[in-house]
């Protein structure tokens, strides 16, 4: 069965850093797009960043552009999402998904996603 397993979540200052991990289990991660979505109290899922599985390529939203990193480590089935310069703005649940055609726009049309992780940014 193909699941995540999500961890570093947590509250940080604003200007401050965080890495949330997924951990997959259940199927070989290098196999797949991943991603990270976040959802805010209220609104809209929104696509924060995907890596393509077919050609490496790393998409970002224009929100987070410059200030997340979103890396893979294949041999540890694990992807992190590392997020600097961290604003009030940021608070969310971020949840870590996959797909296995790509990465797709829209952030519903992922096949398989994580418990999520809360990240909240405050004084």
């Amino acid at each position: 069965q193909l699941q995540f397993v999500e961890s570093g979540g947590g509250l940080v200052q604003p200007g401050g850093s965080l890495r949330v991990s997924c951990l997959a289990s259940g199927f070989t991660l290098d196999y797949y797009a991943i991603g990270w979505i976040r959802q805010a109290p209220g609104k809209e899922h929104e696509l924060v960043s995907c890596i393509n599985n077919k050609d490496g390529r790393i998409n970002y939203a224009d929100t987070v552009k410059g200030r997340f990193t979103a890396s893979r480590d294949n041999a540890k089935n694990t992807a992190y999402l590392q997020m600097n310069s961290l604003k009030p703005e940021d608070t969310a649940n971020y949840y870590c998904v996959a797909d296995h055609s790509g990465c797709p726009i829209s952030p519903l049309e992922y096949n398989y996603w994580g418990q999520g992780t809360l990240v909240t940014v405050s004084a």
